[in-house]
């Protein structure tokens, strides 16, 4: 069973010989820790899963260490004499990978790129190991997957625990926000201190619920490292009623750090958070088809024909002239949970009309984007679609011609093209645009471009 979870921090700087002295500017975040070190002496878990941020990450896999023990120093932060060994529950480990199978979760010990154990793990364990040293350690790696495969990774975590009969403690290891201040390591960015404040005040009262409503873009703004982490987390107390405590937050160096303890306390059927929180996404695409013009009801018609039968489908009888009757350029971006899930599309009209056009880009968006694996039958209902037929490009001499809100650009070096289209959540500002497309494009963030602009209408 999950006897705890701790939501931490890493700075290695509270490690006294990392931080000669400097520690003692967040000594809430040192106290706070010893509680939690307490508390899992108290516990005594036979085994700790470690999830952290720092451990080798894959877009579309969960990587879950391998092999019987592991090592590891802050040698990288100045302090190579501060070791930690530990052993590995490879019995957990091997039961977590086969449920992971089953499930059709993407998550193996295969992939191991370092085996030395990540600051991510060490400090966390630097602070436990003073109280407790009794445990064998299985350490998790996060994805690129969306937030509720974290969650129902962390699902499957407390099922394995009850299935092995194990006490295990999962420690969710990861900082908040790293862009409070100015002078701060990454700058400041608004997004970082309503990132902060909104995720303590969820975690804080144990509203795991929350975790899975957190925007993507928003998160990258806030440039957070933990909230798969506690996503994860809190996965494995679904279903669990929790006694919640807030112990610390500090932001003292410009990065977030926060400390909350969950002790269960019994079944708690009410908070089934994944299920929740997918059904209101069904909701939510229910009610976007009901308000999609013929362009979007054309693009979903064609991805659900190809995703469930392999076939493409044609224009029908019936559709407006002017989808019929004119050729445009046309970009099918898909969605899954606010998430990109795809997109494809072309600058120009490179078929008869504007139907073909979106017909065959939705099918690619949703089965040929290199970004990502084809989609599949079951995600259907949870897509949101739009639809953007562009206007005529127009050549500029200055990024002081576009608006990052009414026109995409086009970026050109020689036989290299990127474009982006308008009004992108997450995309504010016109330096920003062109940094996107260029890389898009492989085109180096300071190597001269030209550049086009172009009008799109969206439809949705």
């Amino acid at each position: 069973m999950i006897s705890g979870a701790f939501m931490v921090p890493h700075p290695p700087l509270i490690i006294p010989e990392v931080g000669s002295g400097k520690e003692r500017e967040i000594q809430s975040t040192i106290d706070a820790y010893h509680e939690v070190g307490a508390k899992v002496g108290d516990l005594r878990p036979e085994t700790i899963i470690l999830l952290s941020p720092h451990q080798v990450m894959y877009v579309d896999y969960f990587h879950i260490s391998p092999g019987k023990r592991a090592e590891g120093d802050f040698g990288r932060f100045g302090a190579d004499e501060v070791k930690l060994e530990v052993s590995y529950d490879t019995d957990f480990a091997d039961k977590l990978c086969g449920m992971a199978d089953d499930a059709g979760l993407p998550a193996g010990t295969l992939g191991e790129r370092d085996r030395q154990l990540d600051h991510g793990t060490m400090v966390p364990l630097y602070f436990v190991n003073q109280y407790w040293r009794e445990y064998r350690l299985v350490r998790v790696g996060l994805s690129g997957l969306p937030l509720t495969a974290h969650y129902e990774l962390g699902r499957l975590i407390q099922e394995t625990a009850r299935l092995l009969g194990r006490n295990a403690v999962v420690i969710a290891s990861g900082d908040l926000s790293h862009r409070l201040k100015e002078d701060g390591p990454y700058g400041y960015q608004k997004e970082g201190t309503e990132y902060d404040g909104r995720i303590m005040e969820a975690m804080g009262r144990g509203d795991f619920g929350e975790l899975l409503e957190f925007p993507e873009e928003f998160c990258e703004k806030a440039g957070e490292c933990g909230h798969r982490s506690f996503t994860v987390m809190a996965g494995a107390l679904d279903r669990t009623k929790v006694d919640a405590k807030r112990l610390s937050y500090e932001g003292t160096f410009g990065v977030g750090y926060g400390i909350c303890m969950y002790i269960p306390c019994g079944q708690d059927l009410s908070r089934n958070f994944r299920e929740q929180y997918e059904e209101k996404v069904r909701r939510r695409v229910l009610e976007l088809r009901r308000r999609e013009d013929e362009y979007v009801q054309l693009a979903r018609c064609a991805v659900e024909e190809y995703v469930r039968t392999g076939k493409k489908i044609q224009a029908p009888e019936g559709i407006p002239p002017e989808m019929r009757d004119r050729r445009a350029g046309v970009f099918v971006s898909i969605k899954k949970e606010g998430r990109l899930r795809g997109c494809i599309g072309t600058i120009h009209a490179v078929r008869l009309s504007i139907a073909e056009e979106i017909i065959e880009n939705a099918v690619s968006a949703a089965s040929c984007d290199p970004r990502f694996s084809a989609i599949k039958t079951e995600e259907l209902d949870r897509l949101s679609i739009s639809v953007d037929v562009l206007g005529d490009t127009e050549k500029i001499d200055s990024p002081g011609k576009l608006d990052v809100k009414r026109y995409g650009v086009v970026v050109t070096k020689g036989c290299r093209r990127g474009l982006l289209l308008p009004n992108l959540e997450g995309v504010d500002t016109v330096e920003e645009q062109i940094a996107i497309a260029k890389k898009k494009a492989g085109i180096g963030e300071h190597e001269k471009a030209g550049l086009e602009r172009f009008e799109v209408v969206r439809h949705y």
